[in-house]
């Protein structure tokens, strides 16, 4: 079995056909304010970040893979992507991200267990010494799923970003790696 396969759900790297569905998660005005994106992205730039996603973590700063879900035949459906990005090799850290995307995959423990195979990635074949992530304070499912994951809240950002409804206030959340040591 597989570093990055689970009973549920199954992380895999970036193949060309995922362009299109990159394109509609990455264009939803909706997520914007959870990534900071301010402007749509091109299929063209899509297309060239997949070309590049052979490049491993030490020479990109960053990873995305995709959320699989599986059932008894295998493979069943795309539902969302995790992330490393802001990789520091020296200090041996990465941010984690993660998108489902559509309300019928949420709540049905396919983020829980993504975020625990990446975190196992991570501090295994890796050998990072922690992760990190900044959730919006009002995000309670999102930081129920960190938490829950072993995460800490470590500490605010008091009213870090403008949103149409206002300045929204973010939490810095870490896992240490405990068998990282020194």
């Amino acid at each position: 079995m597989s570093i990055l396969t689970g009973k549920y759900v199954i992380l895999r790297a970036l193949e060309p056909s995922d362009v299109d569905i990159l394109y509609t998660w990455e264009n939803n005005s909706d997520i914007w304010c959870i990534s900071n994106t301010l402007v749509p992205f091109s299929r063209f730039i899509l297309e060239k970040y997949v070309a590049d996603s052979h490049l491993d973590i030490f020479q990109a700063k960053q990873l995305r893979l995709m959320i699989d879900r599986i059932n008894n035949e295998g493979r069943d459906e795309t539902i969302g992507a995790i992330d490393l990005y802001d990789f520091d090799p020296m200090h041996k850290r990465a941010g984690i991200g993660i998108l489902i995307n559509d309300d019928k995959n949420r709540n049905q423990g396919f983020a829980s267990e993504a975020l625990k195979l990446l975190i196992n990635y991570s501090f295994t074949v890796l050998q990072l010494h922690q992760l990190f992530c900044f959730i919006d304070c009002d995000n309670t499912v999102s930081l129920r799923l960190f938490e829950k994951s072993g995460f800490k809240i470590t500490g605010k950002k008091e009213e870090w970003n403008k949103t149409p409804e206002g300045w929204k206030s973010e939490y810095m959340l870490q896992l240490i790696n405990p068998g990282s040591g020194q």
